[in-house]
């Protein structure tokens, strides 16, 4: 247990480590704030509509701490998605592709009681934008965005209601860089600023189940994340620039902003879900979460007044359906298949346009190896964003995988 326990904190170290490294956002929306959305659930949330509202013995829920209370095996996860993008605008349209780390995580359970830890991105910032006048050219980009390590505890105080928490310490680095060229100006404007982040947030959760009848159950949940204050050092750097072959920039002159420590307001959240199913068979479910507007505003140099930070509201519905989970002979019979919509604001309006979402998604939970051990695998088309105002609209088809292992670690000596 000690050598499994070292190679998971080896990995989880050096998994942060890339987490830092890695653009894994290429939206030009991730300019906004502290950057788009990184974290969306795991496979099996996403696969739901990022239904956050179901726990089992054998996968991690990383929405509602609660959940680790279901675990009987000790329980390894790590999720990774590959992006394919379509950026559209008034005037033409273009294509990408990036790949991006979800999340690697562990679940321990201990009897009534289950802990948990593990990293995951919270926000990620990759962009490069050029806007063209007639005296004018203007290019922008900018990487970096916000990763936390969580851990979690979940209880079950008595039978059919669990609760649980979480800690998350956010931490992070956001790079943005200006270039301005104009007419007649032998050389370009460049501003630099660099941002360091970090802080505690904290979640809470609580799950209850009770019997319709003698098949159903009524599953309900209750998330709330506060909506903590994140430390803020910020740096900045102006320059008068040549540009000199393969594009190098050539320093002039050079002049150094003291740097300026601040904070900035993660939104403050309550999400809460209702289920109906049927154990080990099926389930449907419908969750709604509602953020208040954060304060991103400390960010002068990505947050004029042209950027308002809202309230916003999501609505998820979704479920699973395993037509025989112990069939001895079918294998498709024991896969479960998983399905969700999802209808999201960002909390982020930009030249009085709302930045919002519209998802549906696919999955399937598919039995590997060992008996309680899986691959789940899904498909989300999205879309994000709009034509209107010069804005740019991304559609989105974004397949994701996991992987989850699970062993029992504490088994208790029968013979010296």
């Amino acid at each position: 247990m000690l050598i499994r326990f070292i190679l998971f904190t080896s990995a989880l170290l050096l998994t942060t480590s890339s987490a830092l490294a890695q653009e894994n956002s290429s939206s030009p929306y991730s300019f906004l704030g502290i950057g788009t959305k990184a974290f969306r659930g795991t496979v099996e949330n996403r696969s739901m509509g990022g239904l956050g509202m179901l726990g089992d013995s054998i996968h991690l829920n990383l929405k509602n701490p609660a959940a680790y209370s279901d675990l009987k095996l000790t329980t390894f996860t790590a999720g990774a998605t590959t992006n394919s993008v379509e950026l559209e605008s008034a005037s033409g349209s273009d294509d990408l592709d990036y790949l991006t780390l979800d999340y690697i995580a562990i679940g321990l359970p201990f009897n009534n009681l289950g802990v948990g830890f593990g990293v995951k991105p919270r926000s990620a910032v990759g962009y490069e934008l050029e806007e063209r006048t007639t005296t004018t050219v203007s290019r922008l980009n900018g990487r970096g965005g916000l990763n936390t390590v969580h851990f979690s505890v979940g209880f079950e105080p008595f039978k059919n209601f669990r609760l649980g928490g979480t800690i998350n310490y956010n931490f992070g680095d956001i790079e943005n860089k200006s270039l301005i060229f104009r007419d007649q100006i032998q050389f370009a404007s460049r501003e630099l600023n660099f941002v360091d982040i970090n802080g505690l947030s904290y979640n809470v959760g609580a799950l209850y189940k009770f019997n319709l009848n003698e098949k159903l159950t009524i599953d309900t949940s209750l998330r709330y994340e506060t909506g903590s204050s994140l430390s803020v050092n910020s740096r900045r750097e102006l320059a008068t620039i040549q540009i000199g072959q393969n594009d190098t920039e050539i320093v002039v002159d050079e002049f150094d902003v003291e740097p300026r420590d601040s904070e900035i307001k993660l939104p403050e959240m309550l999400a809460f879900g209702a289920g109906i199913g049927e154990d080990k068979k099926w389930f449907v479910g419908l969750e709604y979460e509602h953020y208040q507007a954060g304060d991103f505003s400390s960010l002068s140099y990505n947050f004029g007044p042209e950027v308002a930070q809202i309230d916003a509201d999501v609505f998820r519905l979704g479920g699973y359906f395993i037509p025989r989970y112990n069939d001895p002979v079918s294998y498709f019979k024991r896969v479960v298949y998983r399905a969700g919509l999802r209808m999201e604001q960002t909390g982020l309006e930009y030249r009085g346009e709302g930045i919002d979402e519209f998802g549906i998604s696919f999955g399937l939970g598919l039995p590997a190896g060992r008996v309680f051990t899986n691959t789940n695998l899904g498909v989300e088309y999205f879309e994000r964003g709009t034509t209107n105002n010069n804005l740019i609209q991304e559609k989105f088809i974004s397949v994701f995988l996991s992987f989850s292992f699970n062993d029992k670690w504490f088994i208790k000596s029968k013979y010296n």
